[in-house]
């Protein structure tokens, strides 16, 4: 049984076996394995699906036969009734738990088994030998204690049932099998049990302990009892004693589960706390950075776009309009600088010169074994600087993917470009060598250039060439596109 939870349906048909064999030796384990193959079952069918449940039910319905049939008595119609009803309900209120388990916070089976699987040792095992004391059919008798005991295992998702069901059970049992009195006295007792714990009402708490109450009294009290104040209560306490232990237990379980929300709620603030400071700063700075530098340069720009009017022609005219140009580039430049830094996840390092770094990366990866050819137009530079940043970080991230997959001595051509939209860089590498000693990958190199692409709005492909190497073509924007890096 300490593998029904990973293997129930193995179980199942190994616990079918097991019956099989134990009846066949006239032992008492069969009962034992009787009560065993509805838990296992049950637990097959919350756990598998209908056609594995229904692969357990066909030897655990042939092997419950085979227990019921006493040497020289025949199998008749309703021996197979009750053989084939024992497995099959169990089977069915484990189809019904999975569907059904998300009304409870926690998932976990363990205590609804252990209820279904001792309600069945209680019920079976304390009334077998009296199944066919009463007017009932044997079958009627023992499906009624089998359902009773198993009905414990829904007792925590249909608290109320399981209760009113234990009531009808007991009432029935004083009426027609009063031998089976004081196993259903227990059965309530534990259903009002666990209704205490799921219930938080008082008014329905009341209700539940006056319906104890009563059906207990049903139970206990004779025609020639002596109802005495002590006998009251004593009664009362015996009912009182598991609402108090499924209360405490109800109680034990809210705490923990408002730690818990506690808890969450907590990190989850610290979290947005931390978050909304550093969003704050650097709002902050980016609104210091546009007050001071945008002011300046915006000024700068007017001063020369004036006085670009007062000499139309000669040296004086160019060097004014290359300023006053420059000075929109720079305002453009600071306008997509404040907006990367907004955003903490994608902010590329604009620190060092674009132009350098492409050329930095080439003349590395050509020390390391590659045979780059660079084609870095000079028109790039015109280019906004958060687009060339881009490019420069793509070209270093592709020869490095160039050298780990392809290998030294593969011959790669980088190209970056400048077109109508922004820059366009191309890295293209030949066949790699017959003998390529590939270097360690995370795997996350292209992952990452399509990301720093999508921030900046453009747009990224990579695959193979039809000639047996690999291109990588990304297309950047002169501008970011709105949303672009939020």
């Amino acid at each position: 049984m300490g593998l029904v939870r990973r293997w129930p349906v193995p179980v199942t048909l190994y616990l079918a076996v097991l019956l099989f064999v134990t009846d066949q030796l006239e032992s008492f384990t069969s009962n034992t394995a009787q009560i065993l193959i509805c838990v296992a079952i049950g637990v097959a069918g919350y756990r598998s699906g209908w056609r594995a449940t229904l692969l357990a039910a066909v030897p655990a319905i042939l092997a419950t036969a085979f227990n019921m049939a006493d040497p020289g008595i025949a199998l008749n119609s309703n021996m197979w009734m009750y053989s084939v009803l024992l497995p099959v309900f169990p089977a069915m209120l484990g189809a019904y738990l999975r569907g059904s388990a998300e009304r409870l916070e926690e998932r976990d089976v363990t205590p609804d088994a252990l209820l279904a699987a001792g309600g069945v040792a209680i019920t079976v095992l304390s009334t077998w030998t009296s199944w066919h004391s009463g007017p009932q059919p044997v079958w009627v008798v023992g499906l009624l204690a089998v359902v009773g005991g198993l009905s414990l295992g829904v007792a925590r998702r249909l608290p109320g049932l399981v209760f009113l069901l234990q009531g009808v059970l007991l009432v029935s049992a004083d009426t027609y099998l009063n031998v089976a009195v004081n196993t259903c006295v227990i059965l309530t007792l534990i259903a009002i049990g666990v209704f205490a714990m799921r219930v938080s009402s008082w008014a329905w708490m009341t209700v539940a302990y006056a319906a104890g109450c009563l059906l207990t009294a049903i139970a206990v009290v004779a025609d020639g009892t002596d109802v005495t104040p002590f006998r009251v209560g004593v009664l009362m306490t015996l009912v009182a004693t598991p609402i108090a232990i499924g209360r405490y237990l109800g109680a034990r379980q809210s705490a923990a589960a408002a730690e818990r929300l506690r808890a969450e709620e907590s990190a989850k603030a610290a979290l947005a706390q931390v978050r909304a400071d550093q969003l704050a700063e650097r709002e902050r700075i980016a609104r210091d950075v546009h007050d001071i530098v945008a002011h300046h340069v915006g000024a700068m720009v007017l001063r020369a776009s004036a006085a670009r009017y007062t000499a139309p022609d000669g040296p004086v005219a160019d060097a004014l309009s290359d300023i006053r140009e420059t000075g929109h580039q720079v305002l453009q430049d600071l306008r997509d600088l404040l907006d990367l830094l907004r955003d903490p996840d994608k902010q590329p390092d604009l620190l060092a010169n674009p132009a350098d770094v492409v050329r930095e990366s080439a003349e590395r990866m050509a020390a390391a074994g590659l045979v780059v050819d660079l084609d870095l137009d000079p028109a790039t530079d015109h280019a906004p600087l958060i687009a060339r940043a881009s490019a420069a970080r793509i070209v270093q991230e592709g020869l490095t993917n160039v050298l780990k997959h392809a290998g030294p001595g593969t011959r790669v051509r980088v190209a970056v470009t400048p077109s109508r939209e922004g820059l366009n860089v191309e890295i293209q590498n030949g066949r790699p060598p017959t003998a390529i000693e590939r270097l360690p990958s995370s795997g996350r190199g292209l992952a990452g250039m399509r990301e720093r692409v999508r921030a900046v709005g453009g747009t990224l492909s990579a695959g193979p060439d039809g000639e047996g190497g690999w291109l990588l073509a990304a297309s950047l924007p002169a501008r970011l596109t709105p949303g672009s890096a939020a």
